[in-house]
């Protein structure tokens, strides 16, 4: 099993749908990669050799941010909006969604569960 910037890749996908499990890697992003080492795209996961493996570690972590630092370097960014009191740090400390969208109908993910709009009287 291939292990990446502290990910487990699925040993049977092809390397190419397997680098996107890591946080930061999309599919574009793993195929640039593996043309700058020269991996085959079709290989899968559990016939990379371990000189391929460190290749695909070192492009990663020469090259790119990912996991752990570009999470805390995103964490970083929205506490600098809130910090600042722009209009999209207030969105996010109010919990509503930042880019625009609209909240009178959906974005119950965002705003939680519905709530019951009048309390019935307990006798």
């Amino acid at each position: 099993m291939a292990r990446i910037a502290g990910v487990d890749l699925p040993r049977n996908k092809k390397v190419e749908y397997a680098l996107p499990y890591i946080y930061g890697i999309g599919i574009n992003l793993s195929r640039q990669i593996l043309k700058n080492i020269g991996i085959d795209n079709n290989i899968r996961v559990h016939e990379l050799s371990e000189e391929d493996v460190l290749a695909i570690r070192d492009e990663i972590a020469s090259s790119f941010q990912v996991e752990g630092d570009l999470r805390s370097e995103n964490g970083r960014n929205i506490k600098r909006l809130m910090d600042i009191g722009s209009y999209r740090g207030l969105r996010h400390r109010r919990k509503l969604p930042a880019r625009g969208q609209r909240t009178h109908t959906n974005a119950r993910t965002r705003r939680g569960k519905k709530g019951l709009a009048i309390k019935r009287k307990v006798k």
